[in-house]
């Protein structure tokens, strides 16, 4: 049957959600080549099917899908010649009527073929699991409905042991881009169906962990740590954390209790020290690796181990011009180490959760991450938010589904020190629900979300796009009324920390103002930095007439609704090509600033780190005459420590003007050691003074 007006989150047939981890239980990829077919609108049932619409045919694993064409998977159809892409910000691009959608409703069917390997002639379950997919799909194995979900960029999981055969086996995914869903996933982004994340076979021995959850909490007087592991599983579990010292194991579920270890390093933005740990049951083991820090506020304070944390982050969707929200891991990296390269130390998850890999890589690179739920109905502000989901107690299943999937999926990483339940969704109990949800499903983060007002639903007070005026309302005393509140609802507001969730547009010559905003978090302690918007324009490949490569915005492939260039507004090109908006970025946000004297006597310098000191990189001074370097040096310093700052003198011979025109002294903060994300040498951060002109 169709599931399009549905506003159930999917079927009964999908597993709970859980944590996505490494293990030594097989697993089978089915990305690849799979056989594809493209029908303008959804498929009716049988008996009311029209003799023009196409047959369903993936209820029938004898198919002949030799008249289909081949499609790679992961990928959108879009972006292979079926169909086209559409861009929107705000507007949905078809009327709202919820839960309805229209009838011209783009399906693409996606069929392959596999054997089971021999590794999974033991297990006593085999799971498919999917971790993105752009629509309602709905899933066959062999013929046999298995199951459907929504929620694009959020897992599932379904148990198709049953459905499965000795030999060769059938998978059929029909994927619909429009359903009631549709209406949650309002994004600032292309609309870009298909099964764009990896689809496999998981093989579950008897015996085996169907969860692990792992709370890491340091206690910053002492530096001792906590383990807390909960399984869901077989039994024994043994938890090994061999540089700790950690060989536990628990014969039953009441056995299972908090590990006290008298001291571990901490897991920071910074110094991302991380453990590795096995959980094994008696079918399975489990590998991990551990971060220990503990987040929590106090009063007005965000503090992760006790001290001030400061945002400096960027907006980071994903995005690449011929692949559109397709993983590629090395790219992901790179992205990665050039934000370490220029001073960024957050991200936010704009709007959804990421491929999974990518909280990996910000685990151990080192990134304070605020992961975001995959939820946005921002087009009902064009109507005023009437009828929106927020609000309407049928929906509350579907939002409780998606931050359920978001939470069980990544809980266990240390770089996630902060849920948002989604963005531009506005309020209503639906939101509030999900608030409850993650409260009690994780104490040890804050919640956050932009469109609580009256701050009843989030542990920090968000904004976009404030004015510096506001920012100094909001900080200052005594202080204006605060944006769309009352009194009441004011002053709670002005008692959480404060975060610009989005700031800094960097479209066309912006981004603007980053050095007054940065002033501006210097200045008031409660704000705790922000996320300019964004990393990266999502320009779509494409070629003129005359086959010239340009990078395509909305109304590039003639769709009817869309709102131009405004997808083009990142720190760098589509391409990856970084913009002098990136330049300034970095010289303003840097974690350890340099300041010349303006006559060259000496250098301030200021360690605005979270925790880590200034051991790990070196003051450099060079002397140019007339733009030629002729001198250079390294200034000795006692390390300082995080949030300590020291006026270092020049050396004479730093500022020699001999018989120069011009004489300038740039000191630089030049790293010591190789990094996972640059060599020794790379510059932190410098600062010019000139020390004659003539």
């Amino acid at each position: 049957m169709s599931h399009l007006d549905d506003v159930a989150p999917g079927s009964a047939s999908r597993l709970e959600p859980r944590a996505r981890f490494a293990t030594d239980a097989p697993v089978h990829s089915l990305d690849g080549d799979w056989r594809f077919r493209l029908l303008p609108e959804a498929p009716v049932d049988a008996a009311d099917r029209a003799p023009e619409v196409a047959d369903p045919a993936l209820d029938d694993a004898a198919l002949d899908a030799a008249g289909w064409t081949t499609l790679p998977v992961p990928s959108h159809w879009v972006l292979h010649g079926h169909g086209s892409p559409a861009y929107t910000n705000l507007q949905y691009p078809f009327p709202i009527d919820p839960p309805h959608v229209p009838d011209a409703n783009p399906t693409g069917e996606h069929r392959r073929t596999f054997e089971l390997p021999a590794s999974f002639a033991d297990a006593e379950r085999v799971l498919l699991r999917t971790d993105g997919i752009e629509g309602l799909a709905t899933f066959w194995v062999n013929g046999v409905e298995a199951g459907w979900t929504t929620g694009s960029r959020l897992a599932t999981e379904l148990d198709v042991t049953e459905l499965l055969v000795p030999g060769e086996n059938v998978l059929g995914i029909r994927v619909h881009q429009w359903s009631a869903a549709s209406y949650l996933e309002d994004q600032d982004q292309w609309w870009l169906p298909g099964v764009f994340r990896p689809v496999e076979l998981l093989a579950r021995p008897a015996g085996a962990l169907d969860d692990v959850r792992v709370r890491a909490d340091r206690d910053p007087a002492d530096g001792s740590g906590r383990l807390d592991v909960q399984v869901d599983g077989a039994f024994p579990v043994m938890v090994r954390v061999p540089e700790l010292g950690i060989h536990v194991t628990w014969e039953t579920a009441a056995d299972v209790g908090p590990v006290a270890i008298p001291a571990v390093d901490a897991w920071s933005a910074e110094r991302p020290r991380l453990y590795d740990a096995t959980v094994s049951s008696p079918g399975e083991t489990a590998s991990l690796r551990i971060g220990f820090r503990t987040v929590r506020i106090d009063g007005d304070a965000l503090l992760v181990d006790g001290r001030l944390l400061t945002f400096r982050g960027v907006n980071r969707h994903e995005s690449h011009p011929e692949r559109g929200r397709v993983f590629d891991e090395a790219e992901a990296r790179a992205d990665l180490e050039l934000m370490k390269r220029n001073g960024v130390n957050a991200i936010r998850t704009s709007h959804y959760p990421p491929h999974p890999r990518l909280l990996d890589i910000a685990d151990e690179l080192g990134f304070w991450v605020v992961l975001e739920c995959d939820l946005e109905t921002h087009g009902f502000w064009d109507v005023e938010w009437r009828d929106n989901p927020s609000d309407d107690p049928r929906w509350r299943d579907a939002y409780l589904d998606r931050i359920a999937r978001t939470v069980g999926r990544d809980r266990n990483h240390p770089s996630i020190v902060m849920w948002s339940l989604g963005n531009e969704s506005g309020t209503g109990r639906n939101i509030a629900a999900m608030s409850a949800w993650v409260r009690r499903a994780d104490p040890t983060r804050p919640v956050h979300y932009e469109g609580d007002l009256t701050g009843e639903h989030t542990d920090v007070y968000s904004r976009m796009y404030p004015t510096l005026e506001e920012i100094d309302s909001v900080c200052g005393t005594p202080v204006a009324s605060i944006h769309e509140t009352t009194g009441a609802t004011g002053a709670k507001q002005r008692a959480k920390p404060f975060i610009l969730c989005e700031y800094g547009h960097a479209m066309g010559n912006g981004p603007g103002s980053l050095a007054d905003y940065e002033d501006a978090i210097d200045r008031w302690p409660r704000l705790h930095g922000g996320f300019v918007w964004e990393w990266r324009d999502h320009g779509l490949l494409a070629r003129t007439a005359d086959g010239r490569p340009f990078h395509a915005y909305g109304g590039d492939f003639g769709e009817p609704v869309h709102d131009g260039p405004f997808v083009m507004d990142g720190l760098l090109l589509s391409d990856g090509t970084p913009t002098p908006g990136l330049t300034e970025l970095a010289a303003v946000i840097a974690p350890v600033r340099v300041r010349v004297a303006a006559d060259g006597s000496g250098v301030r310098v200021e360690n605005r780190r979270h925790s880590a000191s200034t051991d790990d990189v070196d003051l450099v001074w060079i002397l140019a005459h007339d733009g030629r370097p002729v001198a250079r040096g390294i200034l000795e310093h006692a390390p300082l420590d995080a949030g300590d700052a020291a006026t270092i003198p020049l050396p004479v011979e730093a500022r020699a003007a001999g018989h120069a025109e011009e004489a300038h002294v740039t000191v630089q903060v030049v790293t010591r050691h190789d990094a996972p994300w640059a060599e020794a040498g790379h510059v932190v951060s410098s600062h010019q003074a000139l020390v004659r002109d003539r």
